[in-house]
């Protein structure tokens, strides 16, 4: 439960640092005292969003620190589970916000995310302001009440793996349809390129053979001279480069036997002379070979005209190119035959996991319809004593066509104060004052269904007084044992005097601005404060002793 709270220049707040108490605590003050700025405070601490306006006028930084004692609570597993320190069971929330506009948050000393500490915000303290009368209009609110109350964690937490997997599997059978409808509706486009490319029986290599042929082709008489040419330079009868090499051997042995070097120069010649010999074969042999080929030239020209004309309309260069995106033609061929085997799959393991998914939401309805018949009857018995002896609250629960991520259920509030009254959904006909004690009879319920440290209310009594207040105020008491902490912020005297410690929130003026501040009364200064809560500015004798009266009876 809450232990303290430090507050540093926050709104109005120089400085504040006040303990708080089990049981059932309340804050009182005058309008525009601070009370709203202490609660935002709290707020940050549960994740909410931080404002630099917030930021006292002239400093760089505010500071709210928490210390909550959770020894009570199990919450070891969410420390584990985040690598966080658990000390001893106590836990110090603390946010920090610049005028930069940077906010840090910590839990233990150790940094830690917004998630996080709205997470473990929400297992610690639970803030009910005016504004929250308005979830009774919301139909998710009032499931969410539901499934609290009936204890279905578990059987919900099954539902929801089970929806999940149920539309994953509409997801990807969605997406496949769509795809498959978007293919067929290319198919022919498809198959009539994967035709046209299969028919040119396309070659890896071929291009730059079939480029070099043409060339040849184009070029053939040329070619054909040149080589003739060179053949008779190298070859022919009268004195050529072999003839002459040979010579050159013939003339370099006369000498050999005198001359040294003639030897090594007869070795090299030699080498040369096989080469030429075999280089004079095969440019012959080529000559005879190339011939000029209209016929052969035509269709290696028709053949590059092809993979050409392939290669433009499929915006690539090469013929590997080309076999690629043949492939792939005929992968997307392969998906549209092959996607309707997957779709009827697919059809299939949605019908399964629908029916799974029905059967489990059947398991929660039965718990939420017996839930609701226990509600309706606690209600009753939280009204009638709150000034509503003709009351009735009924819930409505109606069937869904289709399951959502709650189940079938579609949760329905319903509510009529006066005799023979028709029954309506509660936010359109309870008055405010019926609404907040609407809400805090819900919230009575829901605080003894889980263990939940601190709640604050912040004028709940709103649209009450008198001994009906005085009578929220027993149920809040109530609320406040078992190892709970309740805290109301209230303007009324019959609840003020209900509660085990209080504590007030003033300003003070001084040469530099205006400073809230809080702190905790004791019996006399209590006196003070409910009469002046009764009587208002002018403090009456009889005010005085009405509030004795009022702290004399308090049920603690």
């Amino acid at each position: 439960m809450l232990q303290s709270i430090h507050i540093q220049n926050y709104a109005l707040i120089e400085s504040l640092d006040i303990d708080f108490h089990s049981g059932f605590s309340v804050i009182t003050g005058e309008t525009g005292a601070g009370k709203s700025i202490i609660l935002g405070a709290i707020g940050l601490l549960v994740g909410q969003r931080a404002d630099i306006k917030a930021i006292k006028n002239g400093a760089s930084k505010c500071i709210v620190e928490a210390r909550f004692n959770i020894s009570s609570y199990a919450l070891e597993s969410f420390f584990e589970e985040h690598d966080l320190e658990y000390e001893n069971g106590e836990c110090i929330l603390r946010r920090e916000l610049y005028a930069s506009g940077k906010s840090r948050a910590f839990i233990n000393d150790t940094p830690a995310s917004l998630v996080q500490m709205k997470e473990l915000g929400e297992k610690l303290i639970d803030v009910h302001s005016q504004h929250q009368n308005l979830l009774l209009n919301h139909e998710d609110f009032q499931l969410s009440v539901l499934d609290i109350l009936a204890h279905d964690e578990v059987e919900l937490q099954t539902y929801k793996e089970l929806y999940a997997d149920y539309k994953k599997v509409s997801r990807e059978l969605a997406d496949l349809q769509e795809l498959a409808e978007k293919n067929r509706q290319d198919e022919d486009y498809i198959r009539f390129q994967v035709e046209q490319l299969e028919e040119a029986h396309l070659q890896a290599d071929e291009q730059e053979e079939l480029e070099q042929e043409a060339e040849t082709l184009s070029h053939a008489e040329d070619i054909k001279s040149s080589l003739y040419k060179v053949d008779q330079l190298m070859a022919s009868d009268e004195m050529t480069l072999l003839s002459a090499t040979k010579d050159c051997m013939q003339t370099l042995q006369g000498i050999s036997k005198v001359f040294a070097p003639a030897q090594e120069w007869i070795n090299r010649l030699d080498s040369c002379y096989i080469e030429l010999k075999d280089l004079s074969h095969e440019i012959m042999n080529a000559a005879e070979e190339v011939e000029f080929n209209p016929t052969r030239l035509d269709y290696v020209n028709e053949r590059l005209n092809l993979i050409y004309s392939l290669q433009q309309k499929h915006r690539v260069s090469s013929i590997q190119e080309l076999l690629d995106i043949t492939e792939n033609y005929r992968t997307q061929l392969d998906a549209i035959t092959s996607s309707d085997d997957r779709i009827q799959e697919l059809t299939q393991q949605k019908e399964v996991n629908y029916n799974k998914v029905v059967k489990q939401a059947s398991v929660l309805t039965k718990l939420r319809t017996k839930a609701g018949k226990e509600i309706e009857q606690q209600m009753q018995a939280y009204l009638v004593p709150l000034g509503m002896p003709n009351v009735r609250f009924a819930i409505e629960m109606q069937t869904k066509k289709e399951p959502d991520a709650k189940g079938m259920d579609k949760v329905i509030f319903l509510f009529s104060a006066n005799k023979n009254g028709q029954l309506q959904q509660v936010a359109s006909i309870a008055s405010g004052g019926e609404i907040a004690r609407v809400m805090l009879s819900l919230k009575a319920m829901i605080a003894g269904a889980v263990k939940l440290p601190t709640i604050i209310f912040d004028e709940i009594d709103t649209g009450v007084s008198g001994s009906i207040a005085e009578k929220m105020a027993l149920i809040m008491q109530e609320m406040g044992q078992a190892d709970r902490q309740v805290i109301s912020i209230t303007h009324l005297p019959q609840i003020a005097s209900k509660g085990k410690t209080h504590y007030k929130v003033y300003k003070e003026d001084t040469e530099v601005g205006t400073n809230s501040h809080i702190r905790q009364l004791n019996q006399e200064e209590r006196i003070h404060e409910i009469a002046n809560m009764l009587s208002g500015a002018t403090l009456t004798e009889a005010a005085l002793n009405n509030a004795k009266a009022l702290l004399n009876n308090e049920s603690i």
